[in-house]
């Protein structure tokens, strides 16, 4: 049974930083290439980063670039997203999610078939 759980949210003021991780069970975690989506409340998922598991490159939302880092340590099955300069339009529930496609095809929320449950992120003004 494969489990994404995500940890690291919380509420910080505008200008702070975060650290997000999602810890990865039940799938051969390096193989997969993962993102992080986020969803404000009223609006839809939107895609924010992610990273292609055969390359380790990373896509990033252009609303992020700069900002956010993704990264991975395979050998912990983790995924982490390390954002700093938040901005209070950050506030979301960050999700993180697993799929075997890759590039910008992972853009796509639909091409995901594992999520976590998500972690709050809220930045104050």
């Amino acid at each position: 049974q494969v489990q994404l759980v995500e940890s690291g949210g919380g509420l910080v003021q505008a200008g702070g930083s975060l650290r997000l991780s999602c810890e990865a069970s039940g799938l051969p975690f390096s193989r997969y290439s993962m993102g992080w989506f986020r969803q404000a409340p009223g609006k839809e998922r939107e895609f924010v980063v992610a990273i292609t598991w055969s390359t380790g490159s990373a896509d990033y939302a252009e609303s992020v670039k700069g900002r956010f880092t993704i990264s991975r340590d395979n050998a912990k099955n983790t995924l982490y997203l390390q954002m700093n300069s938040l901005k209070p339009e950050d506030t979301a529930v960050y999700y993180c999610a697993a799929s075997t496609y890759s590039g910008s095809l992972l853009r796509n929320v639909r091409l995901y078939p594992h999520w976590g449950q998500g972690t709050q992120v809220t930045v104050s003004s």
